[in-house]
């Protein structure tokens, strides 16, 4: 059964900034020279979610096996929940922060399109407000989804096409 907790919506927090900056600093002590992001919900203001801080890395292939090495060192572990494929490396940590548990979830992409997407994504909602309001509602939406269906993988099909239609978005607004 799906972990009922992992599927709530929590309001944007400014912590989540302060979060990401906090785990950036010590990942950049063991990737000086790779570009790591802050994505997903807790990267937009204002979006919310549930609160995962999702932290992008930027990975070459022949560098893979090396930078999870790096991360598990750091407590990081892989799950099967998110099973390793060409584009990305999933891996996950609960830290505590301010008395809470927190969850942290490092993606090594592992292609430069599979990048690209997190972060014009990203960028578009930051400056999109409708669009970013929208995305609220379907996240509260998938939510509630993802606990009627008890699956965990309801939750991310159920916003699939949206972000699909955003990042078609997102990437035309690039090319102008």
């Amino acid at each position: 059964m799906a972990d009922l907790k992992k599927y709530s919506f929590k309001k944007y927090s400014g912590n989540y900034g302060q979060l990401f900056n906090k785990e950036k600093t010590k990942l950049k002590k063991i990737f000086p020279r790779t570009k790591i992001e802050h994505v997903g919900s807790t990267a937009v203001p204002g979006l919310g979610g549930k609160g995962i801080i999702d932290i992008a890395i930027k990975t070459p292939k022949n560098k893979a096996n090396q930078f999870m090495k790096k991360l598990e060192r750091l407590g990081y572990k892989s799950t099967l929940e998110h099973p390793r494929d060409n584009r990305r490396i999933f891996l996950r940590k609960i830290i505590k922060y301010g008395g809470k548990e927190r969850h942290i979830h490092i993606h090594l992409t592992l292609n430069n399109t599979f990048w690209n997407s997190f972060i014009v994504v990203r960028d578009y909602l930051r400056t999109h407000d409708k669009e970013r309001d929208e995305y609220v509602q379907l996240k509260k939406e998938a939510v509630k989804h993802a606990r009627a269906m008890g699956e965990c993988k309801k939750y991310g099909i159920y916003k699939e096409p949206f972000l699909e239609k955003i990042l078609k978005l997102a990437l035309k607004e690039q090319s102008n």
